[in-house]
């Protein structure tokens, strides 16, 4: 009989222990963290006294938070040589609008209307400004600056994919 419970047991134990559904691995993830990568990103653009922007593509993901920082690298005085930032929607005509940003200089050269989706103060040699604003839908972004006569040099991309 010792030898049958035996049997018995060692049988109830292999067939038990034969299970099919693979385990799921569970990874420990703090949803804050995770949110906090997707949700935030800061952006940090440089311009000089030549008249350029360090970057001519910046990325971000759709709703992202994004706080761009502007660094003016150069000495120039802003009314002489200033910078600023300014995001357009889609589809608008560069030309167009830089041509009514020279004619906003009492606002900054930032010319009244919605076709921008974020912008900064201008700022001259030595300063730094920022904005925060969400990204956009899916697409592609230009940016400038308005300051008269740069926005031909200091023009590039926000890809937001």
């Amino acid at each position: 009989m010792n030898i049958k419970v035996s049997i018995l047991f060692i049988c109830f134990l292999v067939v038990s222990g034969c299970n099919d559904t693979p385990k799921k691995e569970s990874k420990p993830t703090n949803p804050e963290v995770v949110e906090k990568k997707v949700k935030e990103l800061n952006l940090i653009l440089n311009s000089n006294d030549q008249m350029q922007f360090d970057k001519k593509v910046l990325s971000a993901s759709p709703g992202q938070k994004v706080t761009l920082t502007l660094n003016h690298t150069g000495r120039g005085n802003k009314m002489i040589m200033g910078h600023n930032f300014v995001l357009l929607k889609s589809g608008i005509d560069v030309d167009d609008f830089a041509r009514r940003a020279v004619e906003a200089s009492d606002s900054e050269y930032i010319p009244e209307g919605d076709e921008m989706i974020a912008y900064t103060t201008l700022i001259g040699g030595g300063e730094t400004t920022s904005v925060t604003f969400e990204a956009p839908s899916t697409g592609i972004y230009t940016f400038i600056c308005t300051f008269p006569a740069h926005y031909q040099l200091m023009m590039g991309q926000l890809i937001v994919k």
